[in-house]
Order: structure tokens, then C-alpha cells, then sequence
């Protein structure tokens, strides 16, 4: 399973909130929404993401096994 839980520690770590995400760097509410509730996002967000932050994709989302 994919998650954004790093995305979340990076913005605290930066003091960026969800408001200035969408404020001041066009992030929509709908790429936001998707991130809060773990959903996909196409790799131009995320790449976008990157960019945006300048970090690494580690910094980003995080993968687990499922557990089957």
C-alpha cells in the first residue's frame, strides 16, 4: 500500500499548512483531498510535489506491503 504520511511530516518540518499549499502553490483542494485519504495521484502531481517542496519522492509517499 502506498501512502502520503511522509508528505504530511515534510510539511510540518517546512511549517507549510494545507492553506499555503493551495494559497500560494496551486495545489487544488481535489489533489488534497486525494492525499489526506491515500487515493492515487498521476505522476505529474507527484513530480510536481517534488518540485514544488524540492525534495525526493521518499519525502513524499511511503510503501508497504499489503498484508495478505
Amino acid at each position: 500500500m502506498i501512502t502520503f504520511d511522509p508528505l504530511w511530516e515534510t510539511l510540518k518540518r517546512r511549517g507549510i499548512s494545507q492553506y499555503v499549499l493551495i494559497k500560494e502553490y496551486g495545489v487544488s483542494t481535489g489533489t488534497l483531498d486525494a492525499l489526506r485519504k491515500n487515493r492515487s495521484i498521476t505522476l505529474n502531481t507527484l513530480n510536481d510535489l517534488c518540485e514544488l517542496l524540492d525534495c525526493g519522492i521518499s519525502d513524499i509517499i511511503q510503501y508497504t506491503p499489503d498484508k495478505n
